[in-house]
Order: C-alpha cells, then sequence, then structure tokens
C-alpha cells in the first residue's frame, strides 16, 4: 500500500483512502473516444480508476490529430478506442483497460445487457435518440450514467440515476455541532466546574469559548425570561456583555467567544433536509433496502427516542484558546457523547437488520460511525428520466430562463444542442459542416428551433439570430479547450458519484464559451 499512497498522495488528502478504494474497485465505460471522452477518462486513470473499457467503432482520421492528445500521426488509419485505450495505460499501469472496436449507438441498439457489468457508464457525444435509449437500459441495470458532450463553444454535463444517495457531502461552511443551547448532562457539569470569574489573568485567558457562551448563556436567560439573545439589539447586547468580563485587552477566548456567539441561537433538532429524508418513504425498509436507508431508519428511530429530536452528535470541537487540560477535557466529553450516540444507533440497525430478514453485522461498525459522524449532512440525488426531461421539462423553469438575461444564453445553447440533433436526423449532417451551405443551415436550423420549442409548450419563443447563427459557424467541431474543460467537469462528476462524497450536479451543466460563463438548468 506504501507505493499507491504516495502516487495518490494529494487526492488521499480530499476523499480519503475509502473514497480511493472505491475508486480503484470501479470500473468505468466509456462510449465514444474523441476529445471529450479522452479527455474525461484521462482524469480517471490519472485519479487511479479500476478498470476502463472504451467503446468506439471509428478510425483515427488526419483531423483528430489537431484535438485529441491520445492519438497521433502513426495511429490515422487505426481503431481509435484502441490507440486511445493504449496511450491512457500509459498514464497508469495500475488500471486495467480494454476496448470494443464497435459505434456505440449499435450496442445499444443490439447488445443493452452489456451495460450492467460498469458501475459507470461515461456517454460522450451522443444524439439525443441514443441518449434516451442508453438512459433506459442504465437506469434499468441500476448503472449510473454521466453524458457529455463538447459542441463548438459550448457544451453540457448531466447526470442520470434513479437515487444517489450521500453520507460524506463535505458541504463547505456547516455549523460546528457543539450543543451550545441544548449541553447534555456531562457538558453541564463540566461548565458549571469552572469559574469565568477567576481572578488570576493566565487562568482568564484560557477558558474555552464553549465554557465561556455556555455560562453567559445561562446569565442571560435568567434576567430575560428563559430566553436567548434572538433579535439583533439582543445579539448587540449579550456581545457586549461578553466584552464587558474580559479583563485583558489580549483574551482571544473571548474574542472567540464574541465572533461564535451566532451559534448560541442554531435551531434545536434537525434541518428541514435531514426531516425530509427520515420521513422518505424508502426510510419504511425491507430485506432489498440499501444500507444507507437501513441506517437512515435506525436514525429516524434515534432521533424520536435517545436523542431526543437531535441527529447523533459528532464527537469533534474546533480549535480554540484554551489550556491544553480544558480542551482535552473538553475534547473528551464530545467524543464520549459520540460515542454513546454511536453505540445507540448501532444496537438499531442491528435490530433492524434482523427484522428485515438479514445479517446484523451486514453493516460494518466503521459505516455505522461514519455515518453518525455526518448524519446532519445527510444528501439524496435523484435525477429525472432523460426522456421525460426532453418531452415534458420543468415548463415554468424553462420559460423562466428564456426571459431572464442571465440564463438565456445557457438555455438557448441547451435548446440548440437539441435542434441539432434533429437537424442531424433530416438532413444527414450538422448545421455548417460543409462550406457554402451556411446560409441555408441558419435557416432550416432556426426551423427546427422555433419548432422543438413549441413541441415544449414555449410557443411564440424565439432565440437569437446570433446564437443560431454561432451555433452553424460551430459546424459540430470538438474543439480540444472547451472538450478539456467538459470532461474535466464530467470526470469531477464521475469521482463524486463513485466515492460517494460531496454533493453531484442535480441539474443539465451548460458551458458558455463565448461569455465565458458556466450555468445549471433544472428542467
Amino acid at each position: 500500500m506504501a507505493e499507491p499512497k504516495i502516487k495518490y498522495d494529494r487526492q488521499l488528502r480530499i476523499w480519503g483512502e475509502q473514497g480511493q478504494a472505491a475508486l480503484e474497485k470501479a470500473s468505468v465505460c466509456l462510449l465514444n473516444c474523441g476529445p471529450t471522452g479522452s479527455e474525461t477518462l484521462k482524469n480517471l486513470v490519472l485519479g487511479g480508476i479500476g478498470s476502463i473499457t472504451v467503446v468506439d467503432g471509428s478510425k483515427v482520421e488526419v483531423g483528430d490529430l489537431g484535438n485529441n492528445f491520445m492519438v497521433d500521426e502513426s495511429s490515422v488509419g487505426e481503431s481509435k478506442s484502441k490507440c486511445v485505450c493504449t496511450l491512457l495505460q500509459e498514464l497508469n499501469d495500475a488500471v486495467k483497460a480494454k476496448f470494443i472496436e464497435e459505434y456505440p449507438e449499435k450496442l445499444i441498439e443490439t447488445k443493452p445487457s452489456f451495460f450492467s457489468q460498469f458501475t459507470l457508464v461515461v456517454a460522450t457525444q451522443l444524439a439525443e435518440d441514443a441518449m434516451v435509449k442508453l438512459d433506459k437500459i442504465c437506469r434499468d441495470a441500476n448503472v449510473t450514467l454521466v453524458f457529455a458532450r463538447s459542441y463548438g463553444l459550448t457544451g453540457l454535463v448531466r447526470i442520470s440515476v434513479k437515487e444517489h444517495t450521500v453520507v460524506e457531502s463535505k458541504p463547505d461552511h456547516f455549523l460546528d455541532d457543539l450543543r451550545l443551547n441544548n449541553p447534555w448532562l456531562e457538558l453541564k457539569r463540566f461548565v458549571e466546574s469552572l469559574d469565568i470569574n477567576v481572578s488570576d489573568p493566565v487562568a482568564h485567558k484560557h477558558i474555552p469559548y464553549v465554557v465561556i457562551l455556555i455560562k453567559m448563556a445561562e446569565e442571560w436567560a435568567q434576567s430575560h425570561d428563559c430566553s436567548l439573545p434572538y433579535t439583533r439589539e439582543e445579539k448587540k447586547k449579550f456581545k457586549d456583555l461578553l466584552k464587558s468580563r474580559m479583563i485583558g485587552l489580549d483574551e482571544e477566548n473571548y474574542k472567540e467567544a464574541i465572533d461564535a456567539s451566532f451559534k448560541l441561537v442554531a435551531p434545536q433538532g434537525i434541518s428541514s433536509n435531514l426531516q425530509q429524508i427520515v420521513n422518505d418513504s424508502c426510510a419504511e425498509v425491507d430485506s432489498n433496502s440499501s444500507d444507507y436507508w437501513v441506517m437512515v431508519a435506525a436514525l429516524k428511530e434515534f432521533i424520536a427516542n435517545e436523542g431526543g429530536g437531535e441527529a447523533p452528535l459528532e464527537g469533534s470541537i474546533p480549535d480554540m484558546t484554551s489550556s491544553t487540560e480544558h480542551y482535552v477535557s473538553l475534547q473528551k466529553l464530545y467524543q464520549a457523547k459520540a460515542e454513546v450516540d454511536f453505540l445507540a444507533m448501532e444496537q438499531r440497525v442491528r435490530n433492524i437488520l434482523k427484522k428485515i430478514g438479514r445479517d446484523p453485522d451486514n453493516i460494518s461498525k466503521m459505516t455505522i460511525k461514519n455515518f453518525c459522524k455526518n448524519a446532519r449532512k445527510l444528501t439524496v440525488c435523484r435525477y429525472r428520466p432523460i426522456e421525460e426531461e426532453f418531452k415534458s421539462p420543468n415548463l415554468p423553469e424553462l420559460q423562466k430562463y428564456l426571459i431572464d438575461e442571465d440564463y438565456s444564453m445557457a438555455v438557448g445553447f441547451y435548446i440548440l444542442l437539441r435542434a441539432v440533433d434533429r437537424f442531424a436526423a433530416n438532413y444527414n449532417c450538422y448545421p455548417g459542416q460543409f462550406d457554402g451551405e451556411i446560409d441555408e443551415d441558419i435557416s432550416r436550423l432556426k426551423t427546427i428551433a422555433v419548432g422543438l420549442l413549441g413541441d415544449l409548450g414555449c410557443n411564440g419563443s424565439t432565440l437569437t439570430e446570433d446564437l443560431i447563427n454561432e451555433v452553424c459557424r460551430f459546424g459540430a467541431a470538438e474543439l480540444h479547450a472547451v472538450a478539456a474543460f467538459i470532461g474535466g467537469i464530467a470526470s469531477q462528476e464521475v469521482i463524486k458519484l463513485i466515492t460517494k462524497q460531496f454533493i453531484p450536479m442535480c441539474g443539465t451543466f451548460i458551458f458558455n464559451g463565448i461569455d465565458h460563463k458556466s450555468q445549471l438548468l433544472s428542467l
């Protein structure tokens, strides 16, 4: 294990050994290995994905040399999937790689069972009909699907899976779980054992801010009808009260208490998001339920019983100015409470597993402990089927995007990326692909786009002439710079989905290379 730890050192700091192990077990299939697909897979291979299968029936052409770094002059006329696969494996010999010289559209039509063997499928540069068919296949097989496409100066990324559950969502900003306004018995006793009015200046400036805030909140409540400082005016007065207890200008602990005073009025109980998850119909578990939903069912019971309306305590505290003795004591208190909560949760998980006819030891202690630590941050993502979105998008959102100056370009590209597929189905080429036909193609594409908007329920809506002209000028080209960007976004989402860490995008990601903007459309 020493060598992989050195090789993947930086990323291990982000998603840890558990996340890396998930990557190394995963098998990913790439459909079409043009620049977008090659860039996506390159990032995954460098990250240590377990195995890749490249599916592409085309041969390397001279034009590919200008936008795909995974082929060279000696590759011209050779199988594109073979050349790309060979060069990708050179980047990381730990990755198992194979290629299939077949057009993805044919595989989708003739061998749908092929896709069930993979953890995840990355489908690049597919037209609308193939996207819809592949989406149905992958949903039926419970295989996660990521679509990626680059087209001139625009591109899209769209995830499709029935349900994706996340334990380690790792939000950028999340309130520490300190229970300042709802301390448990042992924390209360510890706070009571310390005198915040001690005369010794050294001792005074080494009292942890957690103790200061709990003590001062009790004092405030006694003179304010057992209420905490909720209004702006009350918060200001409470901060002034904290300042008045400082006996020196260098008391960092009191400054920390003032800065953290807003944590006192953090809502008790669980968030609306977590409430929604524990009340989800999937929390009514049976023998077919995933480990995630079994633990959610246990969490629901815990909140109603041992938790007293709260999720299990996380058990960690932030760094703060304190004497070593006080800080370690406080740390041990939080860790002990978290352990008590974990043991209660573990027992409930075991009982539920037994009740639904599964092995009570089916879920490991480490998995349950990690779930408890992240219980407040749980996330469930559900994605609409592609066909459903294409046939009946969220009409109010679509209409809002069309008239919103900030979103009109993004939704315009979204419509036109669908319109160019209809154009290709009608005329056997993409608009602007051949010289001398650009004016006629602009007129045809405009007619198709207006018709598509009408089909979606946006009668009377139009797209700007400039945008239609630009898309025709693209001529279906895959520019390497755009493909690299789209490939980067797609691979980032793939890593989130495989490691089940961080929250993947919900919606269709549109890149606008003209204005250098990226936007997410919820349709």
